[in-house]
C-alpha cells in the first residue's frame, strides 16, 4: 500500500518561543499495512536556516512512532497519510549547515 508520511515540526528559539510550526513531508512510500504505534526509521530532522531538512550525516538516524493514520476519501484516488510523532527543533542547536 502507498502511504504519504508526514510529521509536525515545531521550530523554537533558545527561549522556547515558537517561531514556526510546519508539516514536514517525508514523501510517499510503499509499505505493508502500517498501524498506530508501529515505528518508522528515518534520518533525524534538522534546520538549514529556517527550512526543515533531513540530517544525513553519519549516525543521524531516528525512530519515530506512528500516531495517526488518515484516509482522505475526498481525493481521487484516496490518499492514506501517516502522521509521525511531532518533533521540536531549536534554532542554533539543530542547525546542520550546508550539506
Amino acid at each position: 500500500m502507498k502511504y504519504a508520511i508526514c510529521q509536525t515540526v515545531k521550530i523554537v528559539d533558545m527561549n522556547e518561543e515558537i517561531m514556526a510550526e510546519v508539516l514536514f513531508d517525508h514523501g510517499e512510500h510503499e509499505a505493508p499495512a502500517l498501524s498506530i504505534g508501529c515505528s518508522v526509521v528515518s534520518y533525524q530532522l534538522g534546520l538549514k536556516e529556517f527550512e526543515v531538512v533531513y540530517d544525513k550525516r553519519e549516525g543521524k538516524q531516528e525512530r519515530f512512532k506512528v500516531i495517526d493514520i488518515e484516509f482522505d476519501l475526498l481525493k481521487k484516488p484516496a490518499i492514506t497519510r501517516v502522521f509521525l510523532e511531532p518533533v521540536t527543533l531549536i534554532i542554533g542547536q539543530h542547525d546542520i549547515g550546508q550539506l
